[in-house]
């Protein structure tokens, strides 16, 4: 079976999957941090190098106060109770996205997790935290001025967040919803897109593999014949 290098996700659905059984939207994601866990697994055994997982992005500031204030504590709670596993585990983490305008705890316990896991092999998660791809590729164009150097689709790939990591094979999203919703505009260029009805917290194993099996049977051309 032919296996992705790196796999991103938009893991859409945790909100309305609480909803459609009665409970609190903050159980949803809860029960998704359970799942992006799990994913995490399920990818490092199957030999995929790199995962990039959509945690919040920049619009999700429009949601109610006390839902991204939830989000950002189940986040470090997330962290703090797993960052030892992960270190054991080979996971090394990475974050992309304007960290800098998150709250002072958030975005601290974010470069102790980089700095913890930065010799980790194993295999690479990257979460995309208040992220938006058209700032991303704005905020490149602006710093390749700033310096005065030409613009070009290398100098531009140089001025992404994470400028090493390779480009997604494959994108999956969760939760019937079929578009990209600002999510790694520039690198998807020429991924295969997966679309799964199901909402994340119920996405399993199952669909996982039958989503890689799918791929494999792709044939990746990227522009040619």
């Amino acid at each position: 079976m032919k296996i992705p290098h790196h796999v991103a996700v938009i893991m859409d659905g945790n909100g309305r999957w609480a909803q459609q059984r009665g409970l609190p939207r903050f159980e949803g994601h809860r029960r998704g941090a359970l799942k992006a866990e799990r994913f995490v697994q399920w990818a490092s055994e199957m030999g995929i190098k790199y995962v990039t997982l959509y945690a919040f992005s920049t619009e999700n500031w429009r949601r109610p106060e006390n839902e991204v204030n939830f989000l950002f504590s189940l986040l470090r709670s997330f962290l703090r109770k797993k960052l030892d596993k992960m270190v054991k585990n080979g996971v090394r983490l990475r974050f992309c996205g304007e960290l800098s305008q998150l709250p002072n705890q958030v975005k601290e316990l974010c470069y102790e997790c980089e700095q913890r896991t930065s010799d980790n092999t194993k295999i690479t998660v990257i979460t995309a935290l208040n992220y938006g791809g058209r700032h991303e590729i704005v905020r490149a164009l602006q710093n390749i001025v700033n310096k005065g150097a030409p613009i070009t689709e290398e100098s531009v790939r140089q001025n992404l967040y994470l400028p090493d990591v390779p480009d997604p094979d494959l994108v999956i999203r969760t939760s019937g919803e079929v578009r990209i919703s600002n999510f790694l505009l520039w690198q998807i260029a020429y991924s295969e897109l997966c679309f799964i009805s199901k909402m994340w917290p119920d996405f399993s194993k199952r669909d996982f593999k039958k989503a890689i099996e799918d791929y494999g049977k792709r044939t990746r051309r990227f522009g040619g014949v």
